[in-house]
């Protein structure tokens, strides 16, 4: 079966699986993943974080964005008794009531190349003295100024280069999880699966030892055998009884763990259909290896971890050493008695300041902080060296590792109907009294280790699938990256 032919059936088994559902309340396990994905819980944790994450992101961009801000302080007023030196030494308290109100409006832009910030600002200041009815005012009609940090760390040129990974990192992120809560659904599939088809066994084997037990009472009072093996049937009747018992205790249990993670509520009845479709396509290691080298998040966060090493480099040099600041402003300014007086016949002003600090002796402080991260700056290099390492073989390790699953599969199926048909065969020679109990038992052993093996089978094989997807971020049935599979990746819904 090519990949598309098994696209299509998987799509044939969804549709009928959904009809079946709405009859009986048999879902497939490709229905199974997809409500995990779209309405468990998980699946809404990873859809909150993926949000959060976009809206940080939007933060640090607006650091590069110009804003426009109004302040002010209106009013500030003030009633109180205000001590006076007189001309004789002596202090005089006067009752003085007046209010102080200033607003700006102020327009900025950070650089994010050289970590200053250069603004255009208006402002103006209003007196009133209640007391002697007096009013002015004075302001900056217009002025632009610079504040520029000089040989310190610039945080605005590295989270430049930082936070982008980082959001690239939650984008992958976010399908990594979303495949995760595939995997995660398949195991709760199978585990619910595995405990069904025991329950089935247990059933099928309490209907046929209940039929050979009286078969073999007939015999008995024929004489035809001995008392020890109808007790022996008996035996057998009374185990299957308690393997059902406790086959359905399993089966609930199981099947509540899958209906709550996977968001189904008010279902009493459900089973599941055994996944025996199985895609056919080849995985080259290399495409494998290079799929989750571009796909997978840890690939970003490698190269963001050595940025991170080295932003804490530049951290500890630059606020350790000289620090300088460079504050500088031109602009216009005025006064009088009316509100239009400081927009006419402005003066020219003027302010520059540089300040700075210098450590003079700090025993070998700044030097050690600087060595403490250079020396972490290594410690992360030689970790994310290991750490790709460790990445493309854990990616060739499963990818091989599937082969031997689909063949291994293709085995325990066969063995599963050899099972099958040698204890059909071995129960009705028993009941013509060619073989002995002993053989029946073992022929019904051997069939229920086969069909329990067979699904077991299924499930290393489908989890392998659903892990390679994880670990690639890649759709080797489409030949088409996860990525581009994504829905809505930039915003949040």
């Amino acid at each position: 079966m090519n990949k598309y032919n098994f696209a299509l059936a998987v799509t044939v088994s969804v549709i009928v699986s959904f009809d079946l559902f709405s009859q009986s309340r048999v879902i497939s396990l490709e229905q199974t993943v997809q409500m995990a994905r779209d309405q468990s819980q998980s699946s809404l944790l990873a859809e909150t974080i993926k949000e959060n994450r976009y809206w940080e992101y939007r933060t640090f961009r607006s650091n590069y964005l110009p804003s426009l801000a109004v302040s002010g302080t209106l009013p500030d007023f003030n009633r109180s008794f205000t001590p006076v030196t007189q001309p004789d030494g002596t202090t005089l308290f006067q009752p003085v009531a007046v209010n102080n109100s200033d607003v700006q409006l102020a327009l900025i832009q950070n650089v994010g190349l050289t970590g200053g910030r250069v603004f255009a600002s208006s402002r103006v200041n209003r007196f009133d003295d209640f007391d002697n009815d007096i009013t002015r005012f004075s302001g900056s009609p217009f002025f632009i100024g610079i504040s520029q940090p000089l040989f310190g760390y610039n945080e605005l040129k590295w989270d430049k280069k930082i936070e982008p990974l980082l959001y690239e990192e939650s984008l992958k992120g976010y399908v990594e999880d979303l495949e995760q809560i595939s995997l995660r659904a398949t195991d709760l599939f199978f585990d619910m699966l595995l405990a069904q088809i025991t329950q089935e066994i247990a059933q099928k084997n309490v209907a046929s030892n209940d039929t050979i037990l009286k078969i073999g009472q007939g015999r008995y009072g024929l004489g035809k055998i001995a008392e020890n093996d109808l007790l022996q049937l008996e035996l057998n009747l009374l185990n299957s009884n308690q393997e059902v018992a406790q086959s359905s205790l399993d089966f609930e249990t199981a099947r509540l763990r899958l209906m709550t993670y996977i968001g189904m509520t008010g279902e009493t009845d459900l089973s599941l259909a055994i996944p025996d479709v199985f895609p056919e396509f080849i995985i080259d290691e290399t495409v494998a290896v290079t799929e989750a080298r571009k796909n997978r998040q840890e690939a970003v966060s490698y190269k963001r971890r050595l940025l991170q090493a080295d932003r804490d480099v530049a951290l500890a040099r630059g606020t350790n050493g000289l620090n300088a600041n460079l504050f500088a402003t031109f602009g216009l300014s005025s006064r009088g008695d009316h509100l239009n007086d400081v927009y006419m016949d402005a003066d020219d002003q003027q302010q520059v300041r540089i300040g700075f600090d210098v450590p003079i002796l700090d025993w070998g402080k700044q030097k050690s902080i600087v060595k403490t991260a250079e020396a972490n700056k290594k410690l992360v290099t030689y970790t994310v060296a290991q750490d790709e390492i460790n990445f493309d073989q854990e990616v060739l390790t499963l990818v091989r590792q599937f082969e031997v699953l689909r063949q291994r599969l293709t085995v325990s199926k066969k063995a599963d109907e050899i099972g099958e048909r040698k204890y059909e065969i071995s129960k009705n020679r028993y009941l013509i009294g060619k073989i002995s109990i002993t053989d029946l038992n073992l022929a019904l052993q051997d069939k229920d280790i086969a069909k329990r093996n067979y699904v077991q089978s299924l499930r290393d094989f489908w989890t392998a699938y659903y892990e390679i997807r994880r670990l690639c971020l890649y759709d080797f049935v489409l030949d088409m990256s996860l990525m581009n599979q994504a829905v809505d990746l930039t915003e949040p819904r």
